[in-house]
């Protein structure tokens, strides 16, 4: 890394990382004399990364907050996944002759976004689902989202959904519903094998299953509900 700590970077190249031959990485900060470690330092470019890679924080005047299924706040860690509420003076109040409006919110006032989410100790809020997609199995919550993307990165994998099927015993499991790449060939195992490193026991698929394709809503956005109906007779597979 290359501080940049004895004058601000000129404006039009803050929007860019500071790149240089070799890869190095350059950084703004501030030390004097009397500090010569620095007493302030800007993000390194991980840090930046993972930050936009989240959908920020609350905007003045807005609170938001991560709530298990009893409604019981959670923590800001980063880890626990809670049901995402947001609460404050432009927020809508109800929807216009709508039966199931009452629903949406709290007793408290808290309006119920239906989205699954993290939020960091810096207040960074970052979406991992929707709470209808969200698997629900053994007391804990996986995010279809995060599995999903994890396959995703197979070779072999062209479109990946991951959705909840009926257990017995957990409740909700997962399955992997994957679309094979032109010309390819994809067996269950080869995805679940890819996956264990990855994933916590309790977080991986119990089985997979290889279709066509993921059928989509028309704006193109896949349409678990589908998927879901299709597949919430088929057997769980014996552990």
């Amino acid at each position: 890394m290359i501080p940049m700590r004895h004058h601000p970077a000129a404006p039009v190249l803050r929007p860019h990382p500071y790149r240089h031959d070799g890869g190095r990485e350059s950084f703004d900060g501030r030390e004097t004399s009397e500090t010569p470690e620095g007493d302030m330092k800007d993000w390194p470019e991980d840090r930046q990364y993972d930050v936009r890679s989240r959908v920020g924080y609350a905007a003045i005047g807005v609170d938001v907050r991560i709530v298990d299924d009893a409604g019981r706040e959670l923590p800001w860690d980063g880890e626990r996944m809670g049901e995402f509420q947001v609460r404050g003076p432009w927020v809508t109040a109800g929807y216009y002759d709508n039966p199931e409006s009452p629903q949406r919110f709290t007793s408290d006032g808290w309006f119920r976004t239906g989205d699954v989410a993290t939020i960091d100790a810096e207040g960074y809020v970052q979406i991992t689902d929707r709470t209808k997609d969200l698997i629900k199995s053994g007391g804990e919550w996986i995010s279809s989202v995060d599995v999903e993307n994890m396959i995703m990165a197979h070779p072999k994998v062209l479109e990946a959904a991951v959705i909840a099927v009926p257990h017995p015993k957990w409740v909700e499991r997962p399955l992997a519903c994957v679309v094979p790449k032109p010309g390819a060939t994809i067996e269950a195992e080869e995805i679940l094998e890819f996956l264990r490193p990855k994933l916590a026991k309790w977080a991986l698929p119990d089985d997979v299953a290889v279709i066509e394709a993921v059928p989509k809503t028309s704006v193109g956005k896949f349409d678990k509900k589908v998927l879901r109906e299709r597949f919430k007779d088929r057997a769980p597979k014996e552990a």
